[in-house]
């Protein structure tokens, strides 16, 4: 089966075209913009809800393009159990839409965090995990100022209990430590899946570490898994 992804595009978005490129060339699959105004999902197996500012990140990160159109389509997508990505602004876009519980609130250090950051994968058995062995250390690069997560200690337990930590940051050699911590995040949590596995909300961007021309390919086991759930 030919997997079908459609990227979400929003006034503000500048990471649609990179997540539009590697799907397309990298792993050669059909793909289409959605733009925010229109509520077709075109038929998309995966939808992908990409970085960027969303409307100027005015109010909260995320929380007006919480209200465009195309996101009642996707929010009962997701409900029937739709597979749907949320990258940076897009994980803040599923958080402020309710798909996933907590918030992200400011960097501790208040600054905007942009480097390569190293995670270890909490849960192997999902829909975005499944291409990935437990040895495994992702490289990939963050960049955001509202990227610390936080949610109350009941959510937290929930989290864990379920196994919807998915990404937590990490040293090189997998040690999840404070100091390897590049926004404050709660437990280090870098990305969270909705109790059913089929949402994930992650900070750090897959779809910048795909191309080899850009020497470094660790997200290409995210789409790769995504892939794989479809084919068997």
């Amino acid at each position: 089966m030919q997997t079908k992804f459609g990227v979400v595009v929003f006034p503000g978005s500048n990471c649609d075209h990179d997540a539009y490129y590697v799907l397309k060339n990298i792993f050669k699959r059909e793909v289409n913009f959605l733009w925010h105004k229109e509520s077709d999902l075109q038929e998309s197996d995966v939808i992908i809800l990409p970085g960027g500012f969303s409307y100027g990140d005015y109010l909260r990160s995320g929380s007006i393009a919480r209200f465009s159109p195309i996101m009642n389509s996707v929010i009962d997508f997701a409900n029937k159990g739709g597979t749907v990505l949320g990258i940076c602004n897009g994980f803040q876009i599923l958080l402020e839409a309710g798909l996933l519980p907590g918030v992200l609130l400011k960097n501790n250090s208040l600054q905007f965090v942009c480097k390569d950051v190293y995670l270890k994968t909490r849960n192997f058995e999902t829909v975005f995990t499944n291409n990935i062995s437990e040895n495994d250390v992702l490289k990939m690069p963050i960049a955001h100022g509202e990227g610390n997560y936080f949610a109350d200690e009941q959510t937290i337990e929930k989290l864990e209990n379920n196994n919807q930590i998915l990404f937590r940051y990490s040293s090189k050699g997998g040690n999840v430590d404070k100091e390897y911590n590049p926004n404050g995040s709660i437990l280090n949590i870098a990305g969270i899946a909705n109790k059913k596995g089929n949402i994930l909300g992650m900070m750090p961007h897959p779809e910048r570490c795909c191309d080899p021309l850009l020497g470094k390919t660790d997200g290409t086991k995210i789409f790769n898994s995504i892939i794989n759930s479809f084919i068997n």
